[in-house]
């Protein structure tokens, strides 16, 4: 009786499960797994080409333009992360609207009839404020960012089940009729752990677990992590992954970064990654049993607002990708990589079904040979980073460029080689359509010692007071000279010395810059170091503390600090030298500006703006305001910035970004040869110039007339020479 209750029960498991089947069948669905040659779709394995475009680097309008340019160049797969503090920027309250529409981002790959490999995450590094990290979280009782740290792995899995939770009730994966195939969780922790060690080894195991436990019927995988536990697949990142092996025999051999360029900051000379040597890492990772590529970036798009980590990241994130930051195609690179795909595809069957036959073509060639049934494929390497060669291969003769692969999906037919570009470069090609007629309004130091304001003894950090909801902080103080201090005669101003954990810093004395020190992306730290001209009786020290993004990569960088930490001393007095850090400071969040909201319509016309003979020019602090209508057109727009020096910009309310035309870029800048190993600092642009000058304004964000631009400058600059341009390419 016991046998045929478990047969009954057997069968009606079964019943159950070809009725389940046959749901997902009837809503297009399919299964999706791996073996030790590809990811296999519907029992398929297939060669996948993919792309990162990370939904809110662009805006919604934007999106079906940049994955119809994606599937045109051959795209099967659309890669982003998912931005935690995009989502949940306070507990519990969370937000996916507008660019963090993260379902609407989905539908539209799906409809496009792409797949999505979604990085989870929830770390995501990405040049993101905070590597993607609600700031709240850092203020998490006990807490300890990735490691096995039971306050971070509860907010952490709270989130990844939110995120998989709502895909699933949206169908959006592949096992429910939706396109998602592939799943990250974590990212690049394997560097970490070695660092944490035992913590750091539970914590990958617990993650993999834990993420496996979600049962989202599709595969996970985690980047440059070696030690991925099974079932979760370990894949590579870099600018070359031919000779990186999964550590199981029974997993593919996955790229999940494969850099296009570089990011740009600013005080740094802009990365180009030529489209020769791209191409020539991907026939190479191909030609090595490779068979998953994902170009990070495809469009890198732009840090709206205060998104840039880093610190020090610019607010373009352009990154040299086939599509530009306005979404416009980057030639040769789309053309040259979308035929390296037609050639990959045209290929695809011998490559997912034979290991490749390695044969030696001359002293740096080779011929890496697919063989399956009546199929053959063939890719001829010359290694050579000067010479031309010409080898024999079958019955043939090939011609092969110095650093370069040939590709014969028949094994006799060479349709592409990876140095033979066949289109020719495109070059951004910005054209005025407009300047502006200004306003301006002075920010005023003494909004520091206003109401709002906290007094403490001693020196504070800086994110623990704002919460990052400002990049500012003012710390104020006071200075009682006596009138027989000896410098009051001899003229021989005492020593201001200020030591800062980061980013930048304004010094005003009695309501007068004293000056400005500002770090770098290598070293954030700073110090400002001056005379200060102080008058007997009290003077009033107010130091603007900048933040210019928060850590998004490192050991604990929860734990890293900004603002200014101290020592502060002030030398030349009678007495000697005076340590100021103890004193009793004055602190206050963000400018007035900010809390009169005048980058809004409402806010802006709270105060009395000034125009005409008495606009401020070159002056330190200023607001400045316009009103313009939309041009004509569907090009692109940007601001040229030029003239400018360092704050943030706002569009009809919403932020473009910060702009910091006058940080200019640092480093060499010479010739640019394809052939040779790359890296960031090979191929580079800008030198002597801004990091940045162009700011990215999306048409979407505009009205036809009565367009509000509002301009923060912290510096100082010459608005007058802003102008508005149309962003094209031309060959």
């Amino acid at each position: 009786m016991g046998s045929k209750v478990q047969t009954r029960s057997m069968m009606g498991a079964e019943l159950m499960l070809a009725l389940i089947l046959l749901s997902w069948a009837s809503s297009g669905s399919c299964s999706v797994s791996y073996d030790r040659k590809a990811v296999v779709i519907d029992g398929k394995r297939r060669i996948l080409i993919s792309g990162s475009i990370h939904y809110p680097r662009s805006t919604p309008e934007m999106w079906p333009d940049l994955i119809w340019k994606a599937k045109q160049g051959g795209l099967d797969v659309i890669q982003t992360y998912v931005f935690w503090n995009g989502h949940e920027p306070s507990p519990g309250k969370y937000y996916f609207e507008d660019r963090y529409d993260l379902v609407r981002f989905i539908k539209l790959v799906q409809q496009a009839g792409l797949y999505v490999h979604l990085r989870i995450g929830p770390y995501v590094c990405a040049e993101w404020n905070f590597g993607g990290f609600p700031v709240w979280l850092k203020y998490v009782p006990g807490i300890a960012f990735r490691t096995e740290n039971k306050p971070f792995m509860d907010a952490m899995q709270g989130f990844t089940q939110k995120i998989v939770n709502m895909m699933k009730a949206e169908r959006l994966f592949q096992t429910q009729g939706g396109p998602i195939i592939l799943s990250q969780i974590e990212n690049e922790f394997g560097p970490v752990e070695w660092e944490i060690g035992a913590p750091g080894k539970a914590y990958t195991k617990w993650a993999a677990n834990m993420a496996v436990g979600l049962g989202t019927g599709v595969p996970w995988v985690m980047c440059k992590q070696d030690d991925a536990p099974d079932p979760v697949i370990n894949t590579c990142n870099g600018y070359y992954c031919e000779d990186f092996k999964p550590n199981s025999n029974n997993k593919p051999k996955m790229w999940t970064e494969a850099w296009t360029g570089w990011y740009t900051e600013f005080g740094g000379a802009v990365p180009h990654r030529p489209a020769e040597d791209l191409a020539f890492s991907v026939a190479r990772f191909i030609q090595n049993g490779g068979s998953f590529i994902n170009y990070y970036m495809y469009h890198g798009g732009t840090n709206f607002g205060r998104t840039a980590g880093g610190p020090f990241i610019a607010t373009s994130y352009d990154y040299d990708a086939p599509l530009d930051e306005f979404g416009l195609l980057r030639e040769p690179k789309w053309s040259h990589l979308r035929d390296l795909h037609k050639a990959i595809k045209q290929s695809e069957w011998a490559l997912v079904s034979a290991d490749p036959a390695v044969q030696s073509l001359g002293s740096n060639q080779e011929a890496h040979v697919f063989k399956a049934g009546s199929g053959c494929a063939a890719f001829l390497a010359n290694y050579d980073t000067k010479y031309s060669v010409r080898v024999n291969f079958g019955n043939g003769q090939y011609d092969l460029p110095p650093w370069s692969i040939s590709i014969l999906p028949d094994c006799r037919t060479a349709v592409y080689n990876t140095a033979k570009v066949g289109v020719p470069s495109s070059q951004i090609k910005m054209v005025p359509v407009g300047g502006f007629a200004w306003q301006s309004y002075i920010e005023e130091t003494v909004s520091a010692f206003g109401e709002d304001t906290t007094t403490k003894d001693g020196l504070l950090e800086q994110i623990s007071l704002t919460r990052d909801a400002s990049d500012y902080l003012w710390y104020t103080t006071d200075i009682t000279i006596s009138p027989n201090e000896a410098f009051l005669r001899s003229g021989q101003y005492p020593v201001l010395t200020i030591m800062s954990a980061g980013h930048a810093m304004h010094v005003f004395v009695n309501g007068e810059l004293a000056g400005s020190a500002y770090g770098s992306l290598e070293n954030p730290k700073l110090s400002y170091n001056d005379k200060v001209k102080l008058r007997a009786g009290i003077n009033k020290l107010s130091i603007l503390s900048v933040a210019v993004g928060l850590p998004n990569v490192g050991l604990h960088f929860e734990t890293w600090n900004t603002g200014v930490l101290g020592p502060v001393t002030l030398k030349g007095l009678n007495s000697g030298t005076w340590d100021m850090s103890k004193w009793k400071w004055a602190y206050k969040v963000g400018l007035k500006g900010e809390a009169l909201s005048l980058q809004t319509l409402s806010g802006s016309s709270s105060v009395e703006w000034l125009e005409g003979s008495m606009l401020a020019q070159k002056q330190p602090l200023t607001w400045y305001k316009a009103t313009f209508n939309a041009p004509p057109g569907r090009s692109p727009l940007a601001l040229d910035m030029s003239s400018m020096g360092k704050g943030e910009i706002w569009i009809n309310g919403q932020s473009i970004g910060r702009h910091w035309p006058a940080y200019t870029a640092r480093g060499s800048c010479g010739g640019c040869s394809y052939a040779g190993t790359f890296n960031e600092n090979k191929c580079r642009s800008n030198c002597g110039e801004a990091s940045q000058r162009w700011y990215h304004i999306p048409r979407s964000w505009l009205k036809p007339t009565g367009n509000q631009l509002v301009i923060f400058e912290e510096w100082g600059g010459n608005p007058a020479q802003i102008s508005l341009v149309q962003a094209t390419r031309t060959s």
